[in-house]
């Protein structure tokens, strides 16, 4: 098992920053679904980036590459398959290769979801969420966008499938 919040913790405070404050909320700014999730449209947001062509590696095992992060929300069709990679997050690359990309983009099983009744569609387009580390830009600049463009793809529902 690997302690996520200590070993966060240790992190930064390696680097010199101060004790990091987690986002705490009295009120979460969600609400239930319309429906049950069986009649309802599914828009699919993802961390995952798209590759930056000269960023240099960012495929499976990849080092951290700060040079393939993102600061925008995106939307991006489901077909073809969009290459999405995660080597711009900082995830535990000892005990974790990143080989399967349906980790972090599993459009195949969010499809067999839909034929299979448990969703009523998936959205055309999945939606790309900066990983930005502000709080701020979050809540202030990423999450309009990000419903913005769910509403734009006719989504009742979100599921983000953060890496």
């Amino acid at each position: 098992m690997i302690d996520y919040i200590p070993r966060s913790h240790t992190y930064y405070a390696a680097q010199g920053y101060a004790p990091y404050q987690w986002a705490t909320f009295a009120d979460v700014p969600f609400q239930r679904p319309p429906g049950l999730l069986k009649d309802l449209r599914l828009a699919l947001l993802t961390t995952a980036a798209p590759v930056v062509a000269d960023a240099g590696a960012q495929g499976p095992g990849a080092a951290y590459n700060a040079a393939a992060k993102f600061f925008e929300v995106f939307t991006q069709t489901l077909h073809p398959r969009p290459d999405l990679r995660i080597s711009h997050i900082g995830y535990d690359r000892t005990h974790c290769q990143a080989q399967d990309s349906n980790t972090w983009l599993p459009i195949p099983q969010l499809e067999a979801a839909a034929r299979d009744g448990l969703i009523g569609e998936l959205a055309e387009q999945l939606i790309g969420i900066p990983t930005n580390r502000s709080q701020r830009t979050t809540q202030e600049k990423d999450a309009p966008a990000a419903l913005t463009a769910c509403r734009k793809l006719g989504a009742q529902a979100a599921l983000l499938v953060p890496t």
